[in-house]
């Protein structure tokens, strides 16, 4: 069955580094674009970051652009989500998606992170 596991979330310091992983397994991986949400407590899910199916496109939330890359390894069925000069605001549950228009999209459990001194 089609599973997304995340991993990598955890505490870290305002302007510290995080690497989130999204493993893929049960779909054909490299069909399908790839995003990051997250999800702040209280808040709505919000898109965070998405990649093409070959990775030749990115979009990126403007509150994060300049300090998350996303990135994607087919080979692996993985995406990745570098986050550097992390801030307070960015803790939030990140999701990862994978959606093939129109209709199919699945998503992962998240994994949390929380930035604070």
């Amino acid at each position: 069955q089609v599973q997304l596991v995340e991993s990598g979330g955890g505490l870290v310091q305002p302007g510290g580094s995080k690497r989130l992983s999204c493993a893929a397994s049960g779909f054909t991986f490299s069909t399908y674009a790839m995003s990051w949400y997250r999800q702040a407590p209280g808040k709505e899910r919000e898109f965070v970051a998405t990649i093409g199916s070959v990775g030749g496109f990115v979009n990126y939330a403007e509150s994060v652009k300049g300090r998350f890359t996303i990135s994607r390894d087919n080979s692996k069925n993985t995406v990745y989500l570098q986050m550097n000069n992390l801030k307070l605001e960015d803790t939030a549950v990140y999701y990862c998606k994978a959606s093939r228009p129109p209709t199919l999209n699945y998503w992962g459990q998240g994994t949390q992170v929380t930035v604070s001194s």
